[in-house]
């Protein structure tokens, strides 16, 4: 990859990281976050759009971080299967999320 790349990757870490703060709503974030991931995965990007779109943009906009502090928030207070349900029940709507996102690119296309 080239210089420019990695800049274009940063500003799309800037990006991202500013939307992410402007939500403040770790599940919204992480259903919108999976939908678009979804439908990009699905387009036939070029390598360096991809990486600047889900290395750079995607990954600073649904951080991994917000969703384990949400749980960890949950763990601190004892409830175990509130604890549970949520961790399965974020997972799993994601996954159809993404794949609603991947299924309605395929149909648009």
């Amino acid at each position: 990859m080239k210089i420019k790349s990695f800049f274009y990757i940063l500003l799309a870490c800037y990006v991202g990281t500013f939307l992410r703060l402007s939500i403040n709503n770790n599940f919204i974030i992480s259903i919108l976050g999976s939908f678009f991931v979804g439908f990009i995965v699905s387009k036939k990007l070029s390598y360096s759009s991809e990486k600047i779109l889900l290395s750079g943009f995607f990954s600073c906009f649904t951080s991994f971080s917000g969703f384990i502090y949400f749980l960890y928030k949950i763990f601190n207070q004892g409830d175990w299967i509130k604890f549970i349900m949520f961790l399965n029940l974020i997972i799993i709507v994601n996954l159809f999320t993404m794949y609603f996102g991947f299924w309605i690119s395929r149909k648009i296309t």
